[in-house]
């Protein structure tokens, strides 16, 4: 029997935002594929408090069958990569798709400049719907439909719950802090990946810093897409994944 295929989602999202390509998902892979939502998330129905990766990856890996297959979008691939380290024996392979192991710029690392993640704590705070809707145009960015998934998107994902304050809160407080790098450089299981060439919260630059740590690390990249590669190039994305699983 095949193992199970999970999706699992980004900040401000829920499960929902795999609903454009999960049905072609699951005619592609031959085993289920199941969408969660993160723990303060969608339809959730426990959040930690504080919001931490441990205890919500704690939450997420008890809905985890055995040997998983973990597709992690974005905060999503965080998740999954801890819990493929600490919960091995719940995790077969983990393929992220437009996430890293470490998402904050430093000296020697590139991704999300710091004043851009404090921007984005400061407008959550004031204005959380804005803001989530700027986070949705960002997704769409390198789509030639990009108006029509943004549109399509928001219809998707008001079928589920508004996310939980803390989880907001503690989801940028991940992105912004969580170091995963040595995890991910000795991480149990296989690790591949997709990319968006034009992502501006994953660089390009980072790419090649992930391979250095890890010399088992496969990916692909997308020139044309940025951060959702799945809703902006859907066709190339699902070719890329079916060679993966």
């Amino acid at each position: 029997m095949q193992n199970e295929l999970v999706l699992l989602h980004g900040w401000g999202m829920n499960q929902g935002v795999w609903q454009l390509v999960q049905p072609e998902l699951e005619f592609l892979y031959s085993g289920e594929v199941r969408s969660l939502d993160l723990p303060g998330f969608g339809n959730s129905v426990t959040c930690p408090n504080p919001y931490t990766l441990h205890d919500a990856a704690v939450l997420l890996s008890d809905q985890l069958k055995p040997q998983s297959i973990l597709m992690g979008w974005s905060l999503g691939g965080l998740f999954a990569l801890y819990i493929a380290k600490h919960w091995p024996e719940k995790v077969s392979k983990v393929i992220l798709v437009a996430s890293t192991p470490f998402f904050a710029e430093q000296e020697s690392w590139f991704g999300i400049k710091e004043k851009v993640l404090a921007q984005f704590k400061e407008q959550l705070v004031n204005h959380p719907e804005k803001t989530i809707e700027r986070f949705l145009a960002i997704q769409a960015m390198g789509s030639e439909s990009a108006r029509d998934d943004i549109k399509q998107l928001k219809l998707l994902l008001k079928q589920y719950n508004p996310p939980k304050d803390e989880a907001l809160s503690g989801g940028l407080d991940i992105l912004q802090n969580e170091d995963l790098r040595e995890l991910f450089a000795s991480c149990p299981v296989s690790i591949k990946a997709v990319f968006g060439r034009l992502d501006a919260l994953v660089p390009y630059k980072a790419i090649t810093e992930m391979a250095a740590l890890n010399a088992e690390f496969e990916y692909v990249i997308l020139d044309k897409a940025s951060h959702a590669p799945f809703i902006s190039h859907k066709s190339e994305f699902l070719s890329i994944v079916k060679s993966m699983f």
